[in-house]
């Protein structure tokens, strides 16, 4: 299926959203933001998908960041409304009932490594970059780079990456927090759908309400948060597959969840 530049394809609980526009090296654009909230809507509702994947066309780039010459287009009104919109969406993944998970092939600059951080994962190439580099065109991350990276990586490191504006490789990525595993390109895709895999298996319901826990309970201090966690923990027990869960265990054999 095709939606505009957007790419999907759908198969075994996975869903794979494809970037497609690498004459541009994935650059992001208005259009692009409106179709992949549209396609993200229909994903929620659709049943058969367990895990959804996040990737751009060619070798080259993940996404390389927004369309210079739109920014270069903006006024301040113009400029606060882009990136208002950017992050709705990018909110949008991070608190998307289902696992995102981000796999870099390539370039993941500016507004493309605010959109793998958005994602609940980070698999990358080995041949992946990442950077912020907006320092370098007068301007600052806005699309909650700066917010997203710190809470990654930590202050400093942010600050460092944000500040010179420049690339780091995949490994340095991983080293610090910002990539969740590095693997060869030609592997990439491959393990991509096997992290996938070790979560269609599991319940729908308990990976739900587990990132509700964590995405939420990072903006509370920490009395507050382990609380939430103590209300989701309780409200599983109210689920049908909490009781197949913990039945199946007793009995030793598999669990056959429902995601109710």
């Amino acid at each position: 299926m095709s939606e505009g530049t957007l790419l999907l394809e759908k198969g075994d609980g996975i869903a794979l959203i494809t970037i497609n526009n690498p004459q541009a090296l994935n650059a992001l654009t208005v259009a692009m933001f409106q179709a992949l909230e549209e396609l993200l809507a229909g994903l929620e509702i659709d049943n058969a998908v367990r895990v959804v994947l996040l990737t751009g066309a060619g070798e080259k780039a993940f996404v390389a960041g927004g369309d210079i010459r739109y920014l270069d287009s903006l006024d301040v009104e113009g400029a606060r409304t882009f990136a208002l919109q950017a992050q709705r969406l990018y909110d949008r993944i991070e608190t998307f009932p289902k696992p995102v998970i981000a796999v870099v092939n390539g370039y993941a600059l500016g507004g493309g490594c605010e959109l793998a951080m958005a994602c609940d994962l980070r698999i990358a190439a080995e041949t992946a970059r990442f950077g912020q580099p907006e320092v370098k065109l007068g301007i600052i991350p806005g699309f909650a780079g700066t917010q997203r990276l710190a809470r990654l990586v930590g202050k400093g490191r942010a600050k460092e990456l944000i500040f010179s504006g420049e690339m780091i490789d995949a490994r340095e990525a991983w080293r610090i927090g910002l990539a969740n595993r590095v693997v060869p390109a030609a592997q990439l895709m491959a393990e991509a759908k096997a992290v996938a895999t070790t979560m269609i298996n599991k319940s729908a319901t308990a990976i739900r309400l587990a990132k509700d826990a964590i995405e939420n309970g990072l903006e509370m201090d920490f009395a507050r948060a382990a609380r939430y966690e103590a209300d989701l923990f309780a409200l599983c027990f109210a689920t049908a597959d909490a009781r197949e869960g913990l039945q199946a265990f007793v009995e030793k054999r598999p669990p056959k969840f429902t995601g109710h």
